[in-house]
């Protein structure tokens, strides 16, 4: 009799161990299943910075109407989570740009700057070599921020001389390359060739609105692929 005792409270010992362990082993083959579903990662809007001079701060148009306002659409409509800050002001040089970037690069933080700069410093004469330093600054002040470099080049007229306009064409290369940073070799591609009485205002310097969306259409090739 005591030794059926024994044995039945023995097989209870074990039948309550065994439970447990079927419910342990229970909890953790649920688990996995009961888990929250990992969260998707959030995507981070860029931030482009646009630093230019008149070409892309709208002269002479009304607001909304330029290349750089026409990018903003784009981007909606390609649904890239981005903003757009145009810090072009009419006039500037590249020494005024690269006097401005620093702290525009602090402010924004951008993820991608945009240089269309240097057209008026051919306009007023002012060396080559002084704007090829001021591009080669700003590209590289701009990468060790982090941020991603597109270089918007310019064309001028010829009555330049060949030689200064075919060096001045080819500095905007010249520093992409060293830099490794993306280019837009012509900013008014397929907008200077034409009529300057049918693309550009009454000074002929600076383009209409219905030339800008040909500007974008020259950008947004370069930019799409470092975005």
């Amino acid at each position: 009799m005591r030794l059926s005792l024994y044995r039945t409270d023995e097989h209870r010992r074990h039948f309550i161990a065994t439970g447990v362990l079927a419910a342990v082993a229970g909890v953790s083959l649920l688990a996995p299943a009961n888990a929250a579903a990992p969260t998707p990662k959030t995507i981070q809007a860029r931030k482009v910075l646009v630093l230019g001079d008149s070409l892309s701060a709208e002269y002479g148009l009304k607001r909304g109407s330029g290349w750089v306002a026409l990018l903003e659409q784009q981007l909606k409509a390609e649904k890239i989570p981005a903003v757009v800050i145009n810090a072009s002001i009419s006039g500037d040089t590249s020494s005024g740009g690269r006097a401005r970037l620093g702290a525009l690069l602090t402010q924004h933080r951008p993820t991608h700057v945009l240089i269309e700069l240097g057209g008026n410093d051919a306009l007023r004469g002012l060396p080559l070599e002084l704007t090829q330093d001021n591009l080669t600054f700003m590209t590289q002040a701009a990468q060790q921020a982090g941020a991603k470099v597109l270089l918007i080049g310019m064309q001028i007229p010829p009555n330049y001389g060949k030689d200064y306009g075919e060096r001045f064409a080819a500095m905007f290369s010249s520093v992409a390359k060293a830099r490794r940073a993306a280019l837009v070799p012509f900013l008014l591609k397929g907008i200077a060739e034409d009529d300057a009485t049918r693309l550009f205002q009454a000074d002929r310097i600076h383009p209409k609105e219905e030339a800008h969306p040909l500007m974008l259409a020259n950008v947004w090739p370069e930019l799409k692929k470092i975005l």
